[in-house]
Formats: structure tokens, C-alpha cells, sequence
């Protein structure tokens, strides 16, 4: 896999870095509150569970798949799918929803209008990674990790056709891979 790699963008030590930063920002935000982490699956799955580790304050997680790509696709149908719903309610809960990537901005926009309709008491978003070139939809994400530029990245959780996900970083696919198949 490493050789699919045409660079590293997001090394281990700037990963942990990251998330040790980020769960001290919503340790300080959230001290009084019992947030709801909401964590989009797949992509996003590593990032939660390492960005846990880091909150010290009691929370709840929950999971929701969602989806605006579709098998080997490398960019967004536009067309958001839920895959799998939340098991929590969300009235009058502060909402924390965990992303892997913002690109796009269709799947957060989406969300957001559903979680408003569901009477979320707060809604913010934290993103490992921020991609704001290639944004649609403006959306305001609360907690961003790392901004990158316009690359296909794979690793620590982001995948291509499933594949990529176990990568212990984050880097850039080279593009023979994705466009040959």
C-alpha cells in the first residue's frame, strides 16, 4: 500500500498532535455540557476514537453512515445517503459531529438541516482534515484539524474503494492508481 503513496501530508506524530489539541478545545468548550459525539462512518471512525481519548469530560458517541460517493468514485454525487441512522436521540442534545474530511460541504450541510429538525440544542462540527478548495456548500466547521490542499488523500480511516483505510497517515494517493481503475 505504501507504494500507492505519492506523499505523506498528515505524518503519526502530527496526528497524535492534532487530536491531543483538539480534545483540549472541546474539553474547555464543552466542561459544562454532555455532548453527543456523533462520528460519520467510516472515514471518520479512527479520528473518533483517537479524539475521544483526548476529551476529559463525560460524553456519549453515537454513529451514522453516510454517504455522497459511491463505490470507486473519487468525488461527490452531490446525492446524500444515509446508510445508517443514530440509535440516540437528538432533542435538546449538544451535538458534536465528527468528520474525517470536509470537501464538498454537501454531507455536513445535509446533516446539519437534519439535526435541526430533530431539535439538536447545539450543533457543532470537528474535522480532522479541512479541504476548503474544493468546498460547495458553505458550512462552519468548529474544530478543524488539519487544512490540505486539493489532493486525493487516503489513511487513518479515508479510503479509495475500501482500501487505504489501515494507513497509519494520511497522504496522497498517487493519481495512476485511482484513474486506471
Amino acid at each position: 500500500m505504501n507504494s500507492d503513496i505519492e506523499k505523506i501530508l498528515v505524518s503519526q506524530e502530527k496526528i497524535k498532535e492534532t487530536n491531543v489539541r483538539l480534545g483540549k478545545e472541546l474539553t474547555k468548550d464543552y466542561a459544562d455540557k454532555n455532548p453527543l459525539f456523533v462520528c460519520i462512518l467510516r472515514g471518520a471512525a479512527m479520528f473518533m476514537m483517537d479524539l475521544v481519548k483526548n476529551v476529559d469530560i463525560p460524553i456519549e458517541y453515537d454513529f451514522m453512515d453516510v454517504s455522497s460517493y459511491g463505490g470507486e468514485n473519487t468525488s461527490t454525487t452531490g446525492e446524500v445517503r444515509i446508510l445508517k441512522d443514530l440509535d440516540t436521540p437528538l432533542s435538546g442534545r449538544d451535538v458534536v459531529i465528527v468528520e474525517d474530511i470536509i470537501d464538498t460541504g454537501y454531507t455536513l450541510d445535509r446533516l446539519i438541516e437534519l439535526f435541526k429538525t430533530r431539535n439538536a440544542k447545539s450543533i457543532s462540527i470537528v474535522s480532522f482534515l479541512d479541504k476548503p478548495a474544493r468546498r460547495i456548500k458553505h458550512v462552519h466547521v468548529d474544530y478543524v484539524g488539519v487544512q490540505i490542499p486539493d489532493a486525493f488523500v487516503v489513511g487513518y480511516g479515508m479510503d479509495f474503494d475500501e482500501h487505504y483505510r489501515n494507513l497509519p497517515y494520511v497522504g496522497v494517493l498517487k493519481p495512476e492508481v485511482y484513474t486506471t481503475k
